[in-house]
């Protein structure tokens, strides 16, 4: 989760000094969480996202087990393919001359708007040939690139193993914010105006989106995305975040994710993206994946890469524009076997050497 603590939602300016991106939020449990649950159930019944289940033994001998996306590496040697819903989400601000953040007609400096450079992103689409650790993992979607290195092993004997993503887009969820639900100021890690919009309003107009498309049901991921929008809670500026109607694995998951067009800052184009679908990827229903790490409570595979230089974006440049992908640490970082990962890596990108605190 893409998160910052720095300024009153109620002030008028930013305070830049004090933002600071860290990536540990999630919604606390609401009545709203159940209801939308039980909505979404019922519209597809027995429908879950496909999953497998899976444990090691950590170095101070705690047996943890965990759910993650997808067929089991081990098992499986086909690709399994989740759909998922794509929402944009266009902010207006009337009280900020009507300024107006659509991530359907922003753009970035290619020319591509927000939404198609999200949608032609490595993240969608395979077009580049990835590699971790000099090793060739394959020429496919990141996520599946990183799944990949975590379970080389099995990997290697089932060479066909893929999960990917088959994206729809869904109409727009357009939020008008009032005064005192956020501002239009200048981005705290840049230059160009950014919004702000509450945390908790945020993750209550998405379970009602939710709630009124049928076509959501918990066999697919949907996920919304803003263009130049940190949510704030008691502070800014968080860029993203995942989670799921409830923490059972057949309940309904979904995620949050700002593109900013500005280089450098954070969240910059898809690296806010990229950390929230790898953490849902290995984490679909928080608080299943418990780990014995004092950074980390439980199996979030981007947190740890938050610290480093460009927030643990690595650049790759496609069709001349440079995304950043955040670096996620494989999961002999939270003490499983180094056996498991290509080269006994800690992370994809090699940020990462160490195991976790605690391990």
């Amino acid at each position: 989760m893409l998160a910052a603590s720095a300024l009153a939602l109620s002030a008028g300016s930013a305070f830049a000094e004090q933002a600071r991106p860290i990536l540990d939020k999630f919604p606390v449990r609401q009545a709203y969480h159940t209801r939308t649950d039980n909505l979404v159930r019922a519209r597809k019944p027995g429908a879950t996202l496909a999953q497998w289940n899976g444990s090691f033994t950590d170095h101070s001998n705690t047996k943890r087990t965990f759910v993650m996306v997808g067929g089991d590496p081990a098992k499986t040697n086909t690709t399994t393919t989740i759909e998922v819903d794509i929402v944009p989400v266009t902010f207006k601000y009337p009280s900020y001359s009507n300024t107006v953040f659509n991530p359907r007609k922003d753009t970035y400096s290619n020319g591509e708007t927000v939404l198609r450079n999200f949608l032609k992103s490595p993240l969608l689409t395979s077009v580049v040939n990835f590699k971790s650790g000099g090793q060739t993992i394959g020429k496919t979607q990141y996520i599946d690139a990183f799944q990949r290195g975590n379970f080389w092993t099995s990997v290697q004997t089932n060479t066909n193993y893929h999960v990917l993503l088959s994206p729809t887009v869904l109409p727009s969820l357009t939020i008008s914010v009032g005064a005192g639900q956020g501002v239009v100021e200048t981005n705290p890690f840049g230059s160009q105006k950014v919004g702000t919009y509450g945390f908790g309003a945020m993750d209550s107009q998405i379970n009602s989106y939710i709630s009124s498309h049928t076509q959501i049901t918990p066999d697919k991921f949907v996920f919304f995305i803003s263009h130049n929008i940190f949510l704030t809670s008691g502070g800014c500026c968080i860029g993203g975040y995942h989670y799921s109607t409830s923490q059972s694995t057949s309940s309904q998951s979904y995620g949050y994710t700002t593109m900013v067009t500005e280089a450098g800052s954070f969240s910059q184009d898809v690296s806010a993206a990229s950390h929230e679908i790898g953490e849902w990827m290995d984490d679909p229903f928080p608080g299943n994946n418990n780990v014995g790490c004092q950074d980390n409570g439980w199996l979030e595979v981007g947190d740890p890469l938050e610290g480093y230089n460009n927030y643990g974006g690595i650049p790759y440049t496609v069709k001349g524009f440079t995304y950043n992908l955040q670096d996620l640490v494989y999961i002999d970082y939270f003490g499983a076997p180094d056996s498991w990962p290509v080269g006994s890596l800690k992370s994809f990108n090699k940020l990462e050497q160490n195991y976790c605190p605690g391990q």
